[in-house]
């Protein structure tokens, strides 16, 4: 079985009930590589630097580099990758044109979070 790289964001909001690593640590999908990014730009490089990432949560609004700017970029050289973005700010529409296949709202729930990844990856 291959290995799923996923991006996840480095910084999280103090409201978050559950860091994500822990959510991914205690779910089905357990034992998958996990990378942090911090910013926007983290998030390109890391996706030019492991071809075999699978899944970016991608947070919209990140220093340096926002999320739907960072979206644009991988969308230019990687078509298949699953980006789903965290959105506290009512960008959805914005984040699906930009070329996130689906979005979650911040605060993030646990049980929604597992149900849109399954979506994408039945385990």
């Amino acid at each position: 079985m291959r290995r799923i790289s996923w991006v996840i964001p480095a910084r999280q909001p103090a409201s978050s009930p559950l860091p994500l690593a822990q959510v991914f640590q205690q779910s089905p999908y357990a034992g998958r590589t996990l990378l942090h990014a911090q910013n926007g730009i983290e998030a390109v490089d890391a996706c030019h630097l492991n071809s075999d990432i699978d899944l970016i949560l991608m947070d919209m609004k990140m220093p340096e580099m926002g999320g739907l700017e960072a979206t644009q970029q991988i969308r230019k050289f990687n078509k298949d990758v699953v980006i789903i973005a965290q959105t506290a700010f009512g960008q959805t529409g914005k984040a699906i044109e930009a070329g996130c296949n689906d979005y979650i709202s911040k605060p993030i729930n646990k049980t929604e979070l597992l149900a849109l990844i399954q979506k994408y990856f039945k385990k």
